[in-house]
């Protein structure tokens, strides 16, 4: 039985605040409306769960269902409703600890891995946590004084993109936890991703891809030197790190046009890639030997056959769909195996300024990256697949640009003090809602993490 089931007042029911707001035409009224849409989403992503699948860690980096339920209600309620309305009482004051990840100026955390020991709170007291914060909230919107409403809806936008975020987690956390279940359980029925033009491509063999043909493998977009322009040029919401916009010299550069297949890829490893260290950095080679990485994350092999594990349960190898699931270090071995290296994130974005925000994204409900096809590629870009369907390692450490300072407060929490030790992704994947990616948005992780819907674009001089 699903937690919509379990009990009438949980996920199958409307806990968004009020949406009527929308017709009297305050400059408040499409924040509400945006914060609405988000809060609704992020249970639908939770409608197909029971109780048993939302409270599981499956390993430290990532967090049950229920605790990205409830940190995202309570970054609202501590960051909004605490810190601007005037007598605020919290409903569960333990939550504060419980439900604080990472901002040591608000106050003490639980222990990070140990969020799967959490049965209580059980769902439906999270649930309720989420309705009553959220018609909190509105109602403090909808009265909100004129002297407050620039500070407050900068912080609604940057908890809805925070949420956003979260949702992108709640499905990657429960792919991998997922996968450890011997069952292969499938988070949604396999008839609604990918579609059948994919599954038609599905293949047990590289061998058409191991005949060196560059055709095959897609061509590259040539793009001349220049002083280029870098970061968010202003207009709308983004994240602290993508600014300020600067200059940076680029060198002329060729970017694939499109996205490393799975079928290349297995080129890599049927020719022994993961046993030849020429082809990895130090630190890579010495995780792939001591994780005895042999593929990407999520394929395995049955009798002749590769198969890879999805939201949709286990599934033959699309050759033709986007490789997912590779840390840094195995997107840099790839490029390295084809004479090629991973784009810089100056190179990333000046392509991606001419490319429109088209992909694969959650919106769809496909959560699986897609194969390009001519009839569904937008033929005016550069390059196909710059958005969505996979998240995009670049070269690129994750750094501040020149003059970054971080925020100051605890939101200066959210971002500055990650920039160690991480390399930056751009893009956005299958498990990214379309609203929430820009041409400067810029992700992170370090580079051995492969749990996330990352992938591979070549570059070369």
């Amino acid at each position: 039985m699903s937690v919509a089931e379990t009990n009438s007042k949980e996920i199958s029911r409307d806990r968004g605040p009020a949406t009527e707001a929308s017709s009297n035409g305050r400059a408040v009224d499409p924040l509400i409306d945006a914060f609405n849409a988000v809060r609704r989403f992020t249970l639908r992503l939770a409608e197909p769960l029971n109780a048993e699948d939302m409270v599981v860690q499956a390993m430290p980096d990532a967090s049950p269902t229920v605790w990205h339920l409830a940190h995202t209600t309570w970054f609202f309620e501590t960051f909004i409703l605490k810190a601007f309305q005037a007598d605020y009482e919290p409903i569960h004051p333990p939550f504060a600890y419980l439900f604080n990840s990472y901002y040591y100026a608000i106050g003490e955390q639980f222990v990070r891995g140990d969020r799967g020991l959490l049965t209580r709170p059980s769902v439906t007291e999270v649930l309720d946590y989420r309705e009553s914060i959220d018609h909190q909230l509105s109602h403090f919107l909808e009265e909100l004084p004129p002297d407050k409403s620039s500070e407050v809806c900068q912080l609604v936008r940057l908890g809805i993109e925070h949420e956003q975020q979260h949702q992108e987690l709640i499905l990657t956390d429960l792919k991998y936890l997922f996968s450890r279940n011997p069952l292969a359980p499938a988070y949604q029925d396999v008839s609604a991703t990918p579609s059948s033009r994919a599954a038609s491509s599905c293949q047990t063999s590289s061998s058409r891809y191991v005949s060196g043909d560059e055709t095959e493998r897609g061509s590259f977009h040539s793009t001349s030197e220049q002083l280029a322009w870098i970061g968010f040029d202003g207009g709308r919401f983004c994240f602290d790190n993508e600014t300020p916009r600067h200059q940076q010299f680029v060198r002329a550069f060729q970017l694939a046009d499109q996205l490393v297949t799975c079928g290349e890829y297995l080129e890599f490893v049927e020719s022994g890639g993961y046993q030849r260290p020429e082809y990895w950095l130090s630190m890579g080679w010495t995780t792939v030997s001591r994780n005895h990485w042999h593929a990407p994350l999520y394929w395995t092999r049955r009798d002749d056959a590769w198969m890879e594990f999805t939201l949709s349960g286990l599934r033959p190898l699309d050759l033709k769909a986007p490789v997912c699931h590779v840390s840094y270090f195995e997107a840099d071995a790839y490029a390295r195996f084809r004479d090629a290296r991973l784009p810089t994130e100056a190179e990333w974005e000046i392509v991606a300024n001419e490319c429109s925000i088209d992909g694969t994204f959650a919106d769809s409900m496909l959560l699986h990256p897609q194969p390009t096809l001519s009839g569904h590629a937008n033929m005016h870009d550069p390059v196909q697949q710059m958005f969505g369907d996979c998240w995009q390692w670049t070269a690129s450490p994750y750094v501040g640009y020149p003059g970054y300072r971080p925020p100051s407060g605890a939101t200066g929490e959210y971002n500055g003090k990650f920039m160690c030790n991480q390399y930056v992704l751009r893009g956005g994947s299958v498990a990214t809602s379309k609203s929430h990616i820009r041409r400067t948005y810029r992700n992170f992780f370090p580079p051995e993490a492969r749990w996330q819907f990352t992938g591979i674009r070549l570059a070369k001089d």
